[in-house]
């Protein structure tokens, strides 16, 4: 009885100490795009549509999922705002907006489109996307997007 409790024990540890991948969130554009780096201001602005072109001149598509709990919660926060303010948001600019349906729709669109900027789970990430650093820091270290 004492090794079933030990055992059950360490694996729950386990389970607890285990990251959850649920809301971990990556920032995406196409490979052509020259961006590596951005500040959390800077992808706030390019959220919200305040920023409207990169760097290189080139129009900045904003793509995302018609619904996604993990992309809502990261873009409220990001944009400083409640989800449903975010939502309403959305509603508001479906014309300067991109909805697709899933990671793998977005991954295409954002694949073949220089300026297109998009929101993805860490674990649909693919070679044919580059994902940008926010603050220095890559999905999944400490402080880089809200999950």
């Amino acid at each position: 009885m004492k090794t079933f409790r030990s055992g059950a024990l360490l694996i729950a540890v386990g389970l607890l100490a285990a990251p959850c991948f649920a809301h971990h969130m990556a920032v995406i554009v196409s490979e052509e795009n020259t961006v590596q780096n951005l500040t959390s201001t800077q992808l706030g602005k390019i959220f919200r549509s305040e920023t409207k072109k990169w760097p290189s001149g080139k129009n900045i598509t904003l793509v995302l999922h018609r619904s996604s709990p993990g992309e809502t919660v990261t873009m409220a926060h990001v944009n400083r705002i409640s989800t449903q303010q975010w939502e309403a948001w959305i509603n508001e600019h479906q014309d300067s907006v991109k909805l697709l349906d899933s990671d793998e729709e977005v991954l295409s669109y954002v694949a073949s489109t220089p300026g297109a900027v998009g929101l993805v789970d860490v674990r649909s990430v693919n070679d044919r996307v580059k994902v940008v650093h926010v603050d220095g820091k890559l999905p999944l270290e400490a402080g880089y997007l809200p999950h």
